[in-house]
């Protein structure tokens, strides 16, 4: 299965909090629910179209924890309920032994091993969601195939940051859209090492 991460930024690349107030407060964040003004049917569209590609969801700890709160009490027709609460999910951890929102699977031990087992099973995606940390460490582990970005045309300000890892990783944009409302809708697939070349000057045009 192909290990693809689909996160909400703003333009500073915050991904900490962005559906409420109190969804996240760690840290000190108080700036959280700077999505939801972003917020359209079109985009609800599109990732709903997302969703529909995922065999399986995958979580850090803390997104775990918040996601198996939060959607067994959302009820339909919200667009995502069934197949979010139905879909079987992955949570890394070294300090969960089972996870109370079913179908749950926590993987233990090295992440580059029991993801990496996760990821050479047959499938189409295992999706993360969230989980800001674990997309990290997947990225410089080499373990993901896609990134999906919706960029919301904000500057936080304050928060965790999405692309905090060590690597670098080269991408390729294989889709892009705009919403009504101003998101950016990106869809990257990973090509491996960043490339990088010297400056030589702009030829002129002939």
């Amino acid at each position: 299965m192909k290990i693809v991460i689909t996160q909400f930024v703003s333009l500073d690349g915050v991904s900490q909090g962005p559906g409420s107030a109190d969804e996240d407060p760690s840290d000190g964040f108080t700036r959280g629910g700077w999505f939801v003004p972003y917020l359209g049917e079109d985009f609800v569209r599109q990732a709903s179209d997302w969703l529909d590609l995922a065999d399986g969801l995958l979580f850090g700890r803390r997104t775990y924890e918040a996601f198996a709160r939060d959607w067994p009490q959302i009820p339909e027709p919200d667009p995502f309920t069934v197949r979010m609460n139905t879909l079987p999910k992955y949570v890394v951890s070294t300090s969960l032994t089972e996870g109370a929102w079913n179908p749950t699977t926590v993987l233990r031990g090295d992440v580059a091993e029991t993801v990496g087992a996760l990821r050479a099973r047959p499938g189409r995606e295992v999706q993360v969601h969230g989980s800001a940390r674990l997309a990290s460490s997947l990225l410089d582990a080499g373990l993901v195939d896609g990134l999906r970005l919706v960029v919301a045309p904000v500057v936080v300000g304050q928060g965790r940051r999405l692309l905090a890892g060590r690597s670098d990783v080269g991408l390729r944009l294989v889709h892009q859209a705009r919403t009504e409302a101003g998101l950016s809708l990106l869809a990257y697939e990973v090509t491996g090492a960043a490339p990088r070349a010297e400056f030589e000057g702009i030829q002129p045009l002939e």
